[in-house]
């Protein structure tokens, strides 16, 4: 993964560390966006199909089971190709998924939906498994953590947009209950659900084109060249799971996959969760405010981790802020209203830290094996899939209020994590690192 050393041409921009991080963070901000955006399409979508809670959570199973499913043949794709065209790569194949919620919204098929966010996830576990380690070995890696938290910030910044823009877009009305649905004709009811389906075509057709011109502009930029965790410097006898024969590493996949699982089955029902009479008694577009101001927080507080985790150990300070969400959920489980309600939301600014952080503590002093460990560790993203599935299970049988319970536990791992779990005890000697 060597830059080419022939000069510059007009059609290619040459950067320095500094630039390149502010031309990867747009790939971090695009993707936030792209995945928060399913809070709002399982609502819109659970309304459109009448689906219940475990059902409309097949949004978010197919979405970041790609995650499982793609975790290692993206790491050896990235490997293959290098982390600027793994990244060109992933933005195409992101392009293709989005594009494709034209056809399925044509024929109001929820399947097709299901398949275009699978291609869409495809996507972007290429450009996370090209982009995080990227932006964790530019620089010193004392300061990886502060680095990757910068970025996930403006990850953050996508995701706090995203539900303002499809709460305009998508959300365009209050959706009609099953009974006002029963109550129409079979032509107006289909006539009804073909409109609300269609509202998803025109947003996603404008982010599939977005994604390609960002691909064409990356493809020109010319990103500073990392050996670090290329094909060349895996020793052949490494098989495909050896760095989860170190602790920290194991417990950091099962930390990702807790984290994620958390704070996707949080977002995910938050809507549907404050729009409940006993806790925010608002309309379903009303709760996308809140639901903005749960990933501002999440955004927020990554500026000031990064901040802080200059001066502070990342372990310690990724403990306090799971120990800070725990107290949080204990609120939303123990009380209703707007008490409620600004306890869940608040979540979201102790979120902030956990994925970057629990990412570089899982891929530290791994050499030639960070690549295969940043595959696995985005292969536990897959916690998005499982955990929220579980949650609507729990919602539809439990209620949705008691049901948060799940990301409790999570979060109580977490902060173990912090604590004990992420301490390197075998570091494996570091690869020869190059730049051009």
């Amino acid at each position: 993964m060597h830059a080419s050393p022939t000069p510059t041409s007009a059609t290619t921009v040459r950067s320095t560390p500094k630039l390149a991080m502010a031309v990867v963070t747009t790939i971090f901000f695009m993707w936030g966006f792209l995945t928060c955006l399913n809070d709002i399409l399982i609502p819109h979508l659970k309304s459109v199909f009448t689906l219940n809670y475990t059902q409309a959570m097949l949004v978010q199973f197919t979405f970041f089971g790609a995650y499982f499913l793609m975790g290692l043949p993206a790491g050896r794709l990235v490997a293959h190709l290098g982390y600027k065209n793994g990244i060109v790569a992933g933005l195409a194949v992101a392009g293709v998924g989005a594009l494709m919620f034209w056809p399925a919204a044509a024929a109001h098929s929820y399947p097709l939906f299901l398949g275009a966010l699978f291609v869409l996830a495809t996507g972007i576990t290429i450009l996370q498994v090209a982009a995080n380690p990227y932006v964790a070995l530019l620089g010193p890696e004392k300061t990886a953590s502060s680095r990757l938290n910068l970025s996930q910030a403006f990850n953050s910044l996508g995701t706090a947009i995203a539900p303002v823009f499809g709460g305009l877009l998508i959300l365009v009305a209050d959706p009609k209950t099953p009974e006002q649905l029963a109550a129409m004709s079979q032509a107006d009811a289909m006539s009804y659900r073909a409109a609300e389906a269609g509202a998803v075509q025109m947003p996603y057709l404008g982010l599939g084109i977005a994604l390609f011109a960002l691909a064409v502009f990356i493809f020109l930029f010319r990103l500073p060249a990392i050996a670090e965790a290329s094909e060349q410097n895996e020793p052949r006898h490494y098989g495909i799971f050896e760095p989860l024969r170190h602790r920290h590493v194991l417990l950091g996949v099962l930390g990702l996959f807790f984290y994620v699982g958390a704070e996707v089955s949080i977002g995910s029902v938050l809507v549907n969760y404050l729009s409940m009479p006993e806790i925010g008694a608002m309309t379903e577009k009303a709760a996308t405010g809140y639901v903005s101001a749960y990933w501002t927080g999440a955004m927020v507080g990554r500026f000031i981790g990064s901040a802080l985790l200059v001066r502070i150990d990342a372990g310690k300070l990724l403990a306090v802020f799971a120990a800070l969400a725990t107290v949080l959920l204990l609120i939303t489980l123990s009380t209703s209203g707007m008490t409620a309600v600004y306890a869940v939301v608040a979540i979201g600014l102790f979120n902030s830290i956990m994925f970057p952080t629990i990412f570089t503590l899982g891929m530290a002093k791994l050499g030639p094996l960070t690549n295969r460990a940043s595959s696995l560790l985005i292969m536990a993203i897959v916690g998005g899939a499982v955990l929220p599935l579980l949650m609507g299970f729990l919602a539809d049988h439990i209620g949705l209020h008691h049901a948060f319970v799940l990301p409790l536990v999570c979060y109580l791992y977490i902060a173990y994590y912090g604590i004990s779990g992420s301490r390197v005890r075998e570091p494996v000697p570091p690869a020869t690192t190059t730049r051009s």
